[in-house]
């Protein structure tokens, strides 16, 4: 039988999905050409599809999805500060997902080999799609970086600007701990020298520098989110909570 403690970390791991999906949903109609719409478009579907198999986890009721996504409270959601971040111009799309996607893959290749049998599954889908992500953001920085003078200047500002945010990722505390123990889940101390691996190499092919450590900003993963966190989860539930319960 799930834990508190494991549906606790089922809710972070389903509302970093969610919260970046939501992100890359207002840059639609708003991307530099339109297959990078559909693409960005095909990435949020990919992280609704983990976000809805981890809430259907923690409540499967007929509605427990609904309910989770749309009528909790902002300060309810348990999401790492760096998916909330607002788009900015388009090289701080593409950095934000970059800088997730290099976490995501390592940390759903590590779970694959989790003792719990949904969060196994989900980790055997979600790091091939994953991976394409990041394919797909990692050309993009190298090629915003490796480009031209204005595009090099925007992409390293973005650089620069979210960086602080990743310590956040790899953070460890009593859920992780408890449910490491048992092998349902993964140390994500144990992720980071695989993330700086892939991202320092990335920054370097695009010709950006390694940020230096600085500030840490936390507290996303037990409900103490950015200014902007509001606008977001009122944007995202608003035709829920106007409607309630209404089917289509």
């Amino acid at each position: 039988m799930k834990s508190p403690t494991c549906d606790r970390y089922a809710h972070r791991q389903a509302d970093r999905a969610l919260i970046l999906a939501q992100r890359l949903l207002e840059t639609i109609t708003h991307s530099p050409e339109i297959e990078e719409d559909m693409a960005l478009s095909n990435l949020a579907l990919d992280l609704i599809g983990q976000a809805r198999t981890l809430y259907t986890y923690v409540d499967p009721a007929d509605d427990g999805e609904d309910r989770l996504a749309y009528f909790r409270d902002a300060h309810e959601f348990l999401n790492p500060l760096l998916v909330e971040q607002p788009n900015g111009d388009f090289a701080g799309i593409l950095v934000r997902q970059f800088l997730h996607d290099a976490f995501a893959v390592a940390y759903w290749d590590a779970m694959t080999t989790s003792t719990d049998a949904t969060f196994a599954a989900l980790a055997g889908k979600a790091v091939k799609e994953t991976t394409y992500h990041l394919r797909h953001s990692r050309s993009w920085v190298i090629r915003l970086g490796d480009g031209t003078d204005e595009s090099h200047r925007r992409v390293a500002a973005a650089v620069e600007r979210l960086w602080p945010f990743t310590h956040e990722l790899f953070e460890v505390d009593e859920v992780e701990r408890e449910l490491v123990a048992t092998g349902i889940a993964v140390d994500p101390a144990d992720l980071l020298p695989i993330w700086q691996e892939t991202v320092h190499a990335t920054l370097a092919e695009a010709t950006l520098a390694v940020p230096t450590d600085g500030d840490r900003p936390s507290g996303g993963r037990v409900g103490l989110h950015s200014p902007e966190f509001d606008a977001l989860i009122a944007e995202l539930q608003v035709v829920a909570r106007a409607h309630p319960g209404a089917t289509w």
